[in-house]
């Protein structure tokens, strides 16, 4: 899923609770929408960190940058604007340097 320029989501429910990984170098909130889906929104502070998935996912740059590296790949550099996609049952390595990674990541 592509950005798509809105910084928004209108008429959404979100969990209060935050989700905290790796010590507080990645926070972020689920969201869930109306149709079912969920997302998350979060924050990735400096730092180089490895995520697995279970879904399909989608991670869209809404501020900063990242570099990151699909299971078995290169190292590739994704920004604001851009998206990379991660299949399930995988894993990625995410770099960040300088300013925070600002992200939402789309679910299946």
């Amino acid at each position: 899923m592509p950005h798509t320029g809105d910084p928004r989501f209108d008429n959404v429910s979100v969990v209060k609770q935050a989700n905290v990984y790796f010590d507080g170098k990645c926070v972020s909130h689920t969201v869930r929408f109306a149709d079912g889906t969920t997302k998350s929104v979060g924050v990735i502070l400096p730092a180089s960190l490895s995520f697995n998935t279970s879904a399909p996912e989608v991670m869209e740059c809404v501020a900063g940058a990242c570099r990151y590296r699909l299971k078995g790949g290169e190292w590739r550099l994704s920004r604001a604007g851009e998206s990379f996609h991660v299949p399930g049952n995988s894993s990625f390595d995410i770099e960040v340097s300088g300013e925070p990674y600002h992200y939402v990541c789309h679910f299946g």
